[in-house]
């Protein structure tokens, strides 16, 4: 079941976050990598700033998390975790689904260069990647991240992103 983030599973979405987040380590540029990944005091922040969360939850248990952030013209994909324990059993394609439904905006997504495997899954679900230019564009126009950050980051963005971008 997907059902939304309340105050109650703060905790827990830190926790599955902390503990997806060590796929990264040893992959994403060693300057970037900090324990724990995610601080309560970011994750607050992240929610203070409009990440809304969506939990998959089976058997009482919170097992996936994604967030997503209203950026008026757009929506961001935020903080798209799975427990290391329960990788490949399409929570992930799940959680991303509902979000999808759910916007009328385009949705663009920003994740780490090296994360080949998060990459390849947003392509999966008809995401696209952006040219460096427009990358550094939309990295600087709609996340609040560090230049290293932007500069070792890749962004992918839907159709509706690509249709309203298209001059024809």
């Amino acid at each position: 079941m997907i059902r939304k983030g309340t105050d109650d599973d703060f905790a827990e979405i830190l926790h599955i976050i902390n503990d997806a987040a060590v796929a990264y380590k040893g992959v994403i540029p060693q300057d970037r990598w900090h324990e724990p990944y995610m601080t309560k005091e970011e994750l607050r922040e992240q929610i203070e700033n409009g990440v809304e969360f969506s939990c998959y939850v089976e058997a009482d248990e919170i097992l996936g998390v994604m967030g997503i952030q209203d950026r008026t013209d757009v929506d961001l994909i935020r903080h798209a975790y799975v427990r290391t324990k329960c990788r490949n059993m399409g929570i992930g394609s799940l959680l991303l689904t509902e979000l999808l439904k759910s916007s009328s905006k385009p949705i663009l997504i920003g994740t780490w260069r090296a994360a080949s495997w998060a990459i390849g899954f947003y392509e999966k679900h008809g995401f696209s990647l952006v040219e460096e230019e427009e990358k550094n564009r939309l990295l600087r126009k709609y996340w609040k991240i560090p230049d290293r950050q932007v500069e070792t980051s890749v962004v992918l963005v839907d159709g509706k992103y690509l249709g309203a971008s298209s001059t024809c």
